[in-house]
């Protein structure tokens, strides 16, 4: 990043700047994302750094909201700020304000965070191209999950991303049944639904891998996830992958569209978001419109 003062910025509509953040945290501390009052979060913890900087409150939107425990590499917020407020970050310095910010932002997350120092990362910061919505303009999120299944796998050093399952599972079996959700679906059996909120998702990759290390890693992207998906798929993927139900049960319950004693959620600690993708900037207006109007 050009650590060199740029020209003004241009100015958005409403006389604001969207700004990019990518970011990373370590969930474990944290209930959550979203802000909850009494509760120390990740969006509570990074506006309240913001207020720090910028001297108002500043709302940030996320590309993913994730649950109590559920981490993440690849998160993507976004911004608003004045133009007065961007260009006064570097205090009078011949420095680019988006690196300004960078190195402000890690100094207010450290001061807020105090012993939790480094749970919250920022990656970088930019100036969002015409039309981004960190939310509405995403292609896709993906995530992945650590399965540790026996004891001679589990890794006391992994513990806090890793999920310990007693029994052994069959991968095959795991991506037999997983292939079977693929596509655009209605997800109300594996999701909480919201109201008035759609549980209509694509789902691009359902897939379970063994590595060297002998740990299965779940990989799971779609376009959006409705609340608690990801963890209600693989919780239930771990019936077939035990042999506990055939592998055509996994669609069955999507088609029944309901939930009961067999939907389990998966423990949050081992989900972790690792990307999120955009279109090309001419692509980002038009994506974000379509998105809104499928999710209202």
């Amino acid at each position: 990043m050009n650590d060199q003062k740029p020209a003004a910025p241009v100015l958005g509509g409403g006389g604001f700047l969207r700004i990019r953040l990518d970011l990373a945290y370590d969930g474990g501390p944290f209930s959550g994302w979203a802000v909850q009052p009494g509760l120390r979060t990740v969006q509570g913890t990074l506006e309240e750094a913001l207020e720090l900087l910028i001297r108002r409150p500043v709302r940030v939107t996320v590309a993913g909201r994730t649950d109590a425990g559920v981490h993440a590499r690849g998160q993507v917020v976004h911004l608003d700020l004045t133009e007065a407020e961007w260009l006064g970050l570097n205090r009078g310095a011949e420095l680019n304000p988006a690196v300004a910010l960078l190195r402000r932002l890690r100094g207010a997350l450290s001061r807020g965070l105090g012993d939790l120092t480094g749970a919250i990362v920022v990656h970088q910061v930019s100036i969002a191209p015409e039309g981004f919505d960190a939310r509405f303009s995403a292609l896709w999120r993906r995530y992945s999950y650590r399965i540790a299944d026996g004891p001679a796998l589990w890794d006391p050093l992994g513990r806090y991303d890793t999920l310990w399952h007693k029994s052994p599972l069959d991968v095959d079996l795991l991506n037999e049944g997983a292939s079977k959700l693929l596509g655009l679906q209605n997800f109300l059996s594996y999701c909480k639904p919201r109201e008035g909120s759609t549980t209509i998702r694509e789902l691009q990759r359902f897939e379970f891998t063994r590595g060297v290390d002998g740990v299965i890693v779940a990989t799971v992207q779609a376009d959006a996830f409705c609340h608690n998906m990801v963890r209600a798929l693989v919780g239930s993927a771990l019936y077939v992958g035990e042999g506990l139900e055939p592998p055509g049960w996994l669609h069955e319950r999507l088609l029944a569209r309901k939930r009961d004693a067999r939907s389990v959620l998966a423990a949050p600690h081992p989900l972790v978001l690792e990307e999120v993708a955009y279109p090309s900037d001419d692509e980002l207006l038009a994506r974000a419109e379509l998105t809104r109007a499928l999710r209202e």
